[in-house]
């Protein structure tokens, strides 16, 4: 039977997409990058910006919170590298960003956008809540930072929320995926350039429903799990699909998959469509190969960060699914910018949450043109509810109902896992999925004429 990846989130799994994680997982491995930076070629010279009048009376400070350390390094270093290039980009000038920002060493970077000094400021925080809760009160009481941007575990995130709303300092989560962030947990400091779960299912069970119409799935016993599954269930029999069985929830630490594995095997159903974020997911697959899972149905998992790739779908080449960002897909010079400058300074092409860094830096900077620099919290969320800026996925739109990103997200057939650039994929398709609105129900009223806690809003 052929095999069809399907997506739960921005992170799956440790080595996947745990950046949707709500809480602190197990160490996975992290994307090889060069221990010494290649001499730098100018490529591609960041444009000039047309000129806007950006003028600040004080220096604008940004924090940015990051996994450096811990398990999702590897995705706190495509956020730092592509912020980076983003405020130069903004800068129109080519070069500002350094040949390689090391946050060991320099741990704040300026930039000139027009007449207008922003100093980024970088945090490490592990993924951990409570250091996470540490370098954003230092942020903010000692570097007096008048804008956040962060972080890579959810369950971080909604840490760092509640802080930024305490000090009314607009928060622009990235690459975070869970739905709670711009659900349950909104409040209006809180924006986002990362997609939510949602999003993921949506343009996944397009891909999906296509070659299978039964469904099961399996999925962590916590909020993101759970959310994400709802998310797959409503998308998927959107289109047409079937859920044969009851959603399955296991602890986020299981190890013995076996008697899941057997309600799977006996489920009747075509596809088994997985969520878990955790190294867990290699104990998950061995138990579906023991009980015959394999050999009845087409595991779905998305098109996941380039080194895992290799490791992981040695076995699927041929198989469509669905992706966060793939460097290849987009057709625009903001994204011939990232890729031609990733390349000179890291040694690497863009992976999957470098769209979700530059994102970020290009909405402050539309933000700040919006408010001619007034980086006051009240004056900037006002500005960047239902504010829209190019990016490399091409248009972002901020939903001003609920701060939702809306983007471009990536259908595509995996051809190798063998060039050296990871030009792995053929583009089938761009969506571009428009979520329900997920805020609670006192917040209901915000959410306007837009399908409120299912696709069908019913």
């Amino acid at each position: 039977m052929k095999k069809l990846f399907v997506v739960v989130s921005v992170l799956i799994v440790a080595t996947l997409l745990l950046a949707a994680c709500g809480t602190t997982p197990t160490p996975a491995p992290t994307t090889a990058v060069p221990t010494e930076a290649p001499t730098v070629v100018a490529t591609t010279e960041a444009p000039t910006p047309e000129p806007a009048g950006l003028t600040c009376a004080e220096p604008v400070k940004v924090g940015l919170i990051t996994d450096l350390t811990g398990p999702l390094a590897s995705y706190g270093e495509m956020m730092v590298r592509s912020f980076m290039l983003g405020m130069e980009y903004a800068a129109g000038a080519a070069g500002s960003a350094g040949e390689k920002f090391d946050w060991k060493t320099a741990t704040q970077n300026n930039f000139t956008i027009e007449k207008c000094e922003i100093q980024v400021f970088v945090r490490d925080d592990a993924s951990v809540p409570d250091t996470t809760t540490t370098v954003a009160n230092e942020l903010i009481d000692v570097e007096k930072v008048n804008i956040l941007v962060g972080t890579t575990s959810s369950g971080a995130t909604a840490t760092l929320q509640g802080i930024a709303l305490q000090n009314k300092i607009p928060l622009i989560v990235a690459p975070a995926a869970a739905n709670d962030i711009t659900g349950v947990n909104f409040n209006e400091f809180t924006f986002r350039t990362s997609r939510n779960n949602y999003q993921d299912a949506m343009n996944e069970c397009l891909a999906l429903t296509k070659s299978y119409k039964k469904f099961v799935q399996i999925a962590p016993d916590y909020a993101f799990g759970r959310g994400s599954a709802a998310a797959f269930r409503d998308s998927c029999t959107l289109d047409g699909g079937t859920f044969v069985a009851e959603d399955i929830f296991a602890p986020l630490t299981t190890t013995d998959f076996t008697p899941y594995m057997e309600q799977i095997a006996n489920s009747g159903a075509e596809a088994y469509i997985v969520t878990w974020a955790g190294t867990g997911f290699v104990s998950l697959i061995q138990a579906a190969k023991d009980q015959g899972v394999t050999d009845k149905m087409a595991l779905g998992t998305t098109f996941v960060n380039n080194a895992v790739m290799p490791a992981l779908y040695s076995n699927y080449i041929g198989t469509t699914a669905g992706i966060i960002y793939a460097y290849k897909a987009p057709k625009n010079a903001i994204n011939d910018f990232l890729v031609a400058q990733e390349e000179a300074r890291y040694g690497v092409v863009p992976d999957l949450f470098d769209a979700d860094g530059m994102n970020a830096a290009l909405m402050i900077n539309a933000a700040l043109k919006a408010t001619n620099g007034d980086d006051t919290g009240d004056v900037l969320v006002k500005a960047m509810e239902g504010m829209s800026f190019d990016g490399p996925k091409g248009l972002v739109e901020i939903r001003p109902e609920d701060h939702v990103a809306i983007q471009d997200m990536y259908i595509l057939t995996l051809n190798n896992l063998t060039d050296p650039k990871a030009d792995y994929y053929t583009l089938v398709d761009t969506t571009r999925p428009e979520p329900p609105c997920l805020l609670p129900e006192t917040l209901k009223d915000r959410c306007g004429s837009l399908p409120y806690g299912t696709l069908s809003g019913k």
